[in-house]
């Protein structure tokens, strides 16, 4: 399944001068754990997440502690900055394509040990896809499974008669029985099906009346000379 099937397209975005409790107050009433920092042109900059305010709190407390201290002790009045988006964002980014495939995304997920990815296309933030979003490709419905299985990979990529093979699918566990005219439809059925989202695993009890795969050239295909270097 694609990264543009399974994306949330309803991105909420702040800009980098916005303030932490700006950003803060979007992520708690939206109900999200992460913001992208997006330019007025609608290009990536940036990611905001949870973390960053762990973070930025755990560096900033010792440091500002330090200097009330200091500042109290010489009666000096005390400042107050404040910090934005831009100053705590993570900027180093790892984004993904729309056409890119889930299991591209999850392997990036992990690799890089984030819980979400923004969806770039062009430079432009369309969509952000989280783990959340991949478990999705995962719980399909068997029945979507049977009737992609059935329609598309039989009837349109492999040109099988579905009479020829019985398919039995109980939470993604696929089954296929039945004999085909060739072992190599019988192989290429069982591996396509694999591949098909929402697939945990697939039986085959597939049988064939010829086994191609072991038939041998005898004549040089049409327009090849006999006599031609075909060895």
């Amino acid at each position: 399944m694609r990264v543009r099937d399974l994306m949330t397209a309803d991105v909420i975005t702040i800009g980098r001068d916005a303030s932490l409790k700006e950003a803060a107050r979007g992520m708690i009433e939206a109900g999200v754990s992460g913001l992208a920092v997006t330019e007025d042109d609608g290009s990536l900059v940036g990611l905001i997440t949870e973390a960053d305010f762990v973070k930025s709190e755990s560096d900033r407390r010792p440091k500002r502690r330090a200097r009330v201290l200091s500042w109290f002790s010489h009666d000096v009045e005390v400042p107050h900055f404040e910090r934005l988006v831009g100053d705590v964002m993570t900027s180093d980014v790892v984004s993904i394509s729309p056409e890119a495939d889930h299991a591209e995304a999850a392997r990036l997920m992990q690799a890089r040990k984030v819980k979400r990815l923004p969806v770039v296309d062009d430079d432009n933030l369309i969509g952000i896809i989280s783990r959340s979003d991949i478990l999705r490709a995962f719980a399909r419905p068997d029945e979507s499974i049977l009737t992609e299985l059935r329609e598309h990979v039989m009837r349109k990529v492999l040109w099988i008669d579905s009479k020829r093979v019985e398919v039995h699918v109980v939470e993604g566990n696929v089954v296929l029985e039945g004999q085909l005219e060739t072992k190599s439809d019988a192989v290429l059925l069982e591996d396509l099906a694999g591949r098909l989202d929402g697939v945990v695993s697939v039986k085959s009890r597939l049988t064939w009346e010829v086994d191609n795969t072991k038939l041998e050239m005898v004549s040089p295909p049409p327009g090849v000379p006999p006599h031609g270097n075909w060895a």
